[in-house]
């Protein structure tokens, strides 16, 4: 044969190997035996060992993978890969159900799309012209880990989209591993003499980020897809998540369509969610609950986002696995805030793949409503898959040898009294220099979101206690670097290097800040929403209750707390001294109240005189709001150069068109009223 004559036959082959992968894995529908396919793949070889220049990296021979990384480069997400607020139960579903309908201003019933759950990997596949860039993790949700040698291992994630296909597809999906090719593949580790998974997400994940992408390769790793984040050009927009599901599908993306349903109100999928429940020993692949969005992709871009999560999407969690086990002692912890807080030393036991052997008892009304006793066989649960609790005492297995446990009387650290606060369920510890507290608060102080002091780790937090070198967190910027090399194991460069990230925290963002100050029901979240209100750390302590409560966001328990916190005479002195030191947060530009409050701008074409980010901020920053897709509640739509869809899409719906000038002239008004 010669090599126009092979050329040709490998174009063939590698459409039909792609049409057949494309049936088997995508639509679960193949039309050819393995041995015809294994045919085919044959034929392909022997050609490509004919003429290796044929062996492209797009030719299906070629997923077996590459050489190994030596290393996994950081992958940033064009769009956050944002987590999803869980509902337990049916009424917090019902409420959810509820704030959607609050938020559109709308009681009639809203339709919902219902997929699984797959208790996986999450990751994002990038296709640019139709062809596979990237593949990354999810990472932090803001930035991942580049694994696209790995993820082009996996047959059922395809190298090139089928047209016609977008300019750009950033499509997001779960990797997984089926129950029977992971219990084979257990059972496979255990004869080579290997540690075997604890369960199949683990399994998937480590497979992902082996550095040689040949050994992901032979895992037995599946993907399903679910969404996507960035998405351009023609052939890109669906009214519906459904119909967008179904396009992806199109392209060439395995999708989880048969599964996956589309129902009116919260009763339907609350029916749907019983059924999976039902069937959920039946389905060949962990599932944990069921992902419910709002279906209209309008609507989504309406309701659009909390920091972590959008509003328009809840994982409704099935209720855990759950086993029997010994409660071998009880212990005490106590936190940052000096809450005393019940352990249950437990005989390990597995639940749901992982081995348990400790769990939370809460609280003594907790452990009296249980009426759990030191020696009691007991019934735990993996809450929310994650946080291992005891739900039930076995009291028909009692012996009489069990003891129970009093409310304690004294901190188990310092021994100071332990006290429980009038309408509050914890005991605690009210010395703000016990040693458990002073720890957790330093700890967090020093965590990556809050002030990010790297290499302020547990064990050099223990020594600067025990030497009595720091007694609160506005220490640690008076420490030099003979009080360091003072530590074990600190030598010149490491102490060089603490003191120099401790020097450059003295400047970060006020939300950070107010975070790190550790102050009770005030998460990264609620510290965001305070720093844009209130811009200085200054304003902040001065704050009086209403102006809290005048504040989105913002509850009595948040405001009493924040009050509470900057009242204290010890909290006053702390943060003086933090000043005095040279600890200045950066602060937030401050947010101007104009007649744009409320009012959703989207942007299309290209801008002249400024980027597309530098309008949105300029929105933003005087009360309105970003978007990047049209619907019947947009404000204003700005046309640029060469718009697309999106003016055509306003012009159908009656959206006010503005011209760049036309938008800068609305702010210039804005600026001298």
């Amino acid at each position: 044969m010669n090599r126009s004559d092979a050329q040709t036959r490998h174009r063939q082959l590698c459409r039909q190997i792609e049409h057949h992968n494309y049936l088997y894995y995508v639509l679960d529908q193949p039309e050819v035996s393995d041995a015809e396919y294994d045919r085919l793949m044959r034929e392909l070889l022997d050609l490509e060992r004919d003429f290796p220049d044929l062996a492209t990296p797009e030719s299906p021979t070629q997923r077996v993978g590459a050489q190994p990384l030596d290393k996994f480069e950081p992958a940033p997400h064009s769009l956050p890969m944002l987590s999803l607020e869980n509902a337990l139960g049916e009424a917090e579903w019902r409420e959810f159900d509820a704030r959607v309908r609050r938020f559109l201003a709308d009681e009639a019933e809203v339709e919902y799309v219902c997929e699984m759950k797959l208790d996986g990997v999450a990751v994002e596949l990038v296709y640019h012209q139709g062809r596979l860039i990237s593949g990354s993790t999810r990472g932090d949700g803001i930035t991942g880990e580049n694994i696209t040698e790995n993820l082009k291992t996996l047959p059922t994630i395809p190298l090139r989209l089928r047209p016609p296909y977008p300019d750009v597809l950033e499509v997001r999906g779960e990797v997984y591993i089926d129950l029977a090719d992971f219990r084979a593949l257990n059972r496979e580790r255990e004869e080579e003499g290997a540690m075997v998974f604890a369960n199949p997400r683990n399994a998937a994940a480590g497979s992902l980020r082996q550095l040689d992408p040949r050994i992901t390769a032979r895992r037995p790793l599946k993907i399903f897809c679910y969404g996507v984040g960035l998405l351009k050009g023609k052939n890109s927009e669906t009214d519906t998540h459904f119909e967008l599901l179904e396009q992806l599908r199109a392209w060439g993306l395995r999708v989880n369509l048969e599964q996956t349903q589309v129902v009116r109100g919260a009763s339907e999928a609350w029916t749907h969610y019983q059924k999976l429940l039902d069937l959920r020993e039946e389905i060949p692949y962990e599932i944990d609950g069921v992902v419910v969005k709002v279906n209209s992709r309008a609507l989504q871009e309406e309701l659009g986002a909390k920091s972590r999560s959008p509003r328009w999407a809840v994982a409704l969690k099935f209720p855990p696995r759950q086993a029997h086990t010994r409660v071998e002692d009880i212990v005490l912890q106590v936190g940052r805030t000096g809450a005393i807080t019940p352990v249950a030393q437990l005989q390990p036991v597995q639940v749901s793949g992982v081995t348990v052997s400790r769990a939370s008892l809460h609280n003594w009304d907790e452990i009296a409503r249980l009426d759990v006793r030191i020696g009691d066989q007991v019934v735990v649960e993996r809450a929310g898959d994650v946080i291992p609790d005891v739900v039930r005492v076995r009291v028909d297995q009692r012996t009489g040898d069990e003891r129970p446990v009093p409310p304690p009387h004294h901190c188990p650290v310092c021994a100071s009294p332990a006290v429980r606060l009038e309408g509050e369920v914890a005991y605690r510890c009210r010395n703000l220099s016990c040693p458990a507290q002073l720890k957790e608060t330093i700890r967090h102080f020093a965590t990556r979101g809050a002030m990010d002091i790297e290499g302020l780790g547990e064990r050099t937090i223990d020594q600067l206690l025990r030497l009595e070198l720091i007694r609160n967190v506005a220490d640690l910027y008076a420490l030099r670097k003979e009080d360091l090399l003072r530590c074990e194991r600190m030598g010149d460069k490491s102490a060089e290097n603490l003191l120099s990230a401790i020097a450059a925290s003295r400047r970060r963002p006020l939300a950070r800040f107010i975070f790190a100050l550790g102050m009770r029901h005030i998460g990264e979240h609620v510290a965001k929403v305070l720093a844009r209100r209130f811009g200085t750390l200054e304003a902040l302590r001065q704050a009086q209750r209403e102006d809290l409560l005048a504040v989105h966001e913002v509850g009595p328990q948040v405001a009493d707390s924040v009050l509470g916190f900057f009242a204290d005479p010890h909290n006053q002195a702390m943060l003086n001294r933090l000043r005095d030191l040279g600890v200045e947060p950066v602060e937030e530009e401050e947010r101007q109240e104009t007649s744009l409050q409320g009012q959703t701008f989207v942007f299309t074409g290209a801008l002249t005189r400024m980027t597309r980010k530098e309008a949105e901020e300029l929105v933003e920053r005087h009360g309105g709001r970003a978007s990047g897709s049209v619907s019947g509640k947009t404000s204003f739509v700005v046309s640029g150069e060469e718009a697309g869809s999106k003016l055509d899409k306003a012009r159908r719906l009656g959206v006010p068109i503005l011209s760049e000038e036309g938008f800068l002239e609305m702010l210039d008004k804005e600026a001298k009223k």
